[in-house]
């Protein structure tokens, strides 16, 4: 090792500048990606324990942190607000809620959280990552309080206000520094987990649902039990290491070669300096490029570089689709749909949802990075599609009450609605093994220099397609029918299939730092199969050379 190297393995800060500067070509820095060969080693545990408790700052409950089974903040909240509404009956301001106060109670806790997404935003290259975690917990704890002690219609809304503060600040940090503390080869399923918590929350919520459905004010047990995992997780989360990428930035590369250490085990300390070196490259350019720019420059550059523009479109785009294509319509509003069709339990039912989405979810868990992201969005969203056409076509032979939103008197369960069970439980499938984990994959599109303000603009995305949804489902029926309402849902949905094949390319294996080289061919798609080929030759090559060796 030379006489400059630290104990870590990290050059000295002279060397490092030095060894940056000889770095000037393009074809440099693609030559960067065989520097990386740590991402061919066997990674540890620690990175998938940190990112289990990163989950779990979202989670309602945590049964199980070591297997990362429990419902996290955002899926608790959409699944719960779902039996909320059906069982709240008079508790606020002495009154049956209408659809307009219903829609309001559900959607203004997304409304906040696309606030919640900015501050975060905002906030997580200064501060770091895990602060605006921190914030979220204290966030909700209060708006959980607010909500359970609420008897009318306007601390209700205010607690859920709150509370959705937290949920953005958290939804938009959580993915990003997961995808900062993953090897490449097991990022998607690393942030699969994430998304696999808002699933077994939503599940969770429904039981949960079920069990104070007949208790005396039960609903807000329901909203309150929320406060107790957000303290739990303050005491969690000091065990966990800012990402190295973080560290970089803020001066700390030693401190930022053992957090690699700990997440590549298996590595040398050449490969651990050469994966800082790496980092540490691409952190000094995003330097450079945002010394001298304020917070709106900053947020400019997604815009006016071509690059940047192509990958939150990309992005964003498919996040839109994931929000817009109906599926949280239904997660909000299950119980209230299969009430409106004819079932007696709807909540149970809703059940029946909740437990295939988070089924599926799994599966997308172990396919996202074998198969890939792109493979598994062309494969799903067109038959998502379907499956809403199917709802819709159903729907027209269910007589319903449109003022109301309640089956004609005297109708009973048919086959027209049994129907529409089973297409939404198609669809929820196909959407839980496909879009619905990949658009939170997204931020990963994002080059470090603007990957804050591009997971803030991810999430904002997010959030305010979210309200859409929320604030006009029950509204949009009533004008529209429910036909109407699900055949509008299915043509965003096959209209976003299309989208995907031509402006979604796939990153599976690819480092963060080299993902941006693939948006500055357009799209990217075809330079993103090419690489994808390099790296498949790549790891052949050491294959055979390790099998030489042996």
């Amino acid at each position: 090792m030379d006489a400059k190297e630290t104990k870590s393995g990290v050059l000295a800060k002279d060397d490092s500048a030095e060894h940056l500067e000889n770095m000037h070509s393009k074809a440099d820095i693609v030559d960067m990606v065989a520097l990386d060969t740590i991402e061919e080693t066997k990674p540890g545990k620690f990175s998938w324990l940190v990112s289990i408790t990163a989950v779990a700052s979202r989670h309602f409950r945590v049964r199980d942190l070591a297997r990362g089974i429990g419902g996290m903040l955002f899926g608790y909240d959409t699944g719960i607000i779902a039996a909320v509404i059906i069982y709240i009956g008079k508790s606020l301001d002495n009154k049956t809620l209408d659809s307009g106060e219903k829609e309001l109670i559900t959607s203004i806790t997304s409304g906040a959280a696309f606030f919640g997404a900015i501050f975060a935003g905002l906030t997580a290259d200064k501060y770091g990552r895990k602060p605006a975690i921190y914030v979220g917990c204290v966030l909700f704890t209060i708006g959980a309080v607010l909500q359970a002690a609420s008897f009318g219609i306007i601390q209700m809304t205010i607690g859920r206000f709150v509370v959705g503060l937290g949920v953005g600040s958290a939804a938009m940090i959580v993915p990003m520094y997961i995808a900062e503390v993953s090897p490449g080869k097991y990022r998607g399923r690393m942030i699969g987990l994430d998304n696999m918590s808002i699933t077994g929350g939503q599940l969770l919520s429904y039981g949960v649902g079920a069990a104070f459905a007949k208790v005396p004010g039960g609903w807000r047990y329901m909203v309150g039990g929320g406060a107790l995992p957000a303290l739990l997780l303050m005491a969690l989360l000091p065990f966990c290491p800012e990402s190295p990428r973080q560290l970089i930035y803020h001066n700390k590369p030693e401190e930022a070669a053992r957090v690699v250490s700990r997440i590549f085990p298996h590595a040398t300390e050449l490969q651990i300096q050469q994966k800082v070196q790496h980092i540490t490259y691409h952190v000094e350019e995003m330097r450079e490029l945002n010394e001298q720019r304020n917070l709106w420059v900053q947020l400019k550059q997604l815009f006016i570089v071509p690059s940047n523009r192509r990958a939150a479109i990309a992005a964003c785009g498919l996040m839109a689709i994931s929000q817009l294509g109906g599926f949280n319509a239904l997660m909000y509003y299950s119980p209230t749909l299969f009430a409106l069709v004819g079932f007696e339990d709807p909540v149970a039912v809703g059940t029946v949802i909740a437990g295939t989405n988070f089924f599926f979810t799994w599966i997308n868990l172990l396919l996202v990075d074998k198969v890939g992201r792109r493979r598994i969005l062309l494969c799903t969203m067109p038959f998502m599609g379907i499956a809403l056409i199917v709802a819709a076509v159903m729907f027209t032979y269910i007589p319903i009450n449109l003022d109301t939103l309640e089956l004609v008197p005297g109708t009973k369960v048919g086959t027209p609605a049994i129907v529409v069970l089973v297409s939404m439980i198609f669809y929820v499938g196909f959407y839980s093994s496909g879009m619905g984990n990949t658009a939170w994959l997204s931020s990963e599109l994002y080059p470090m220099e603007v990957r804050a303000m591009g997971t803030m603009l991810l999430t904002m995305t997010c959030w305010a397609s979210n309200v859409i949804v929320a604030s006009t489902f029950l509204t949009q029926m009533e004008d529209t029918t429910p036909s109407g309402a699900f055949g509008f849902y299915a043509g965003i949905c096959l209209s976003g299939w299309v989208a995907v094949y031509f402006c979604y390319p796939e990153v599976k294996g690819v480092t963060l730092e080299d993902i941006k080289e693939i948006f500055e061919h357009g799209f990217g798609v075809r330079r993103a199969r090419e690489i994808q080929k390099e790296l498949k030759a790549r790891r052949k090559e050491m294959a055979n050379a390790e099998e030489s060796a042996k």
